[in-house]
């Protein structure tokens, strides 16, 4: 970067050199003892060298531009690679954290699951038998009772 701008300070320098040159020629052409048409075409002669030194700065300055715009794209593009690649490493670890939390889950649900399956199967059992000694209960009661009647 500060090659840059030591090499536009010194372009511009120049500039300002060659500007001053031109200007003090058509001073001094003017200010001459010469005759008209001798001062005519100096000032000719000094136009066209103020033309073409005008041309070639642009045509530098136009490089100068061209250069920056492709280095400035270069790095637009390598920051955009960067950044494309940063939130993809950040999506795919979401992506895994969200996958690991759902598998996760699934467990913990398919454990409750089968938790609670064994404890509804208990209370089946449980209720099973309870009724299976409701039953025998009255079997003997009313089997004791029988007796006693007969």
């Amino acid at each position: 970067m500060a090659d840059d701008n030591s090499t536009s300070s010194a372009v511009d320098r120049l500039t300002y050199l060659l500007i001053g040159a031109g200007i003090g020629a058509t001073v001094a052409l003017l200010f001459a003892p010469k005759s008209g048409r001798e001062l005519r075409g100096d000032i000719a002669d000094a136009s066209r060298k103020g033309v073409e030194l005008t041309t070639e700065q642009a045509r530098r300055l136009g490089e100068k531009a061209t250069d920056v715009y492709g280095q400035a794209t270069a790095k637009a593009t390598d920051i955009y690679g960067q950044a494309a690649a940063k939130a993809t490493d950040i999506y795919g670890q979401t992506a895994q954290k969200a996958q690991d939390l759902i598998d996760a889950g699934k467990e913990t649900v398919s454990a409750k699951r089968e938790q609670l399956q064994a404890a509804i199967d208990a209370g089946k059992e449980a209720y099973a038998e309870e009724k299976d000694r409701a039953k025998g209960a009255n079997t003997l009661g009313t089997g004791s009772s029988t007796p006693g009647n007969a």
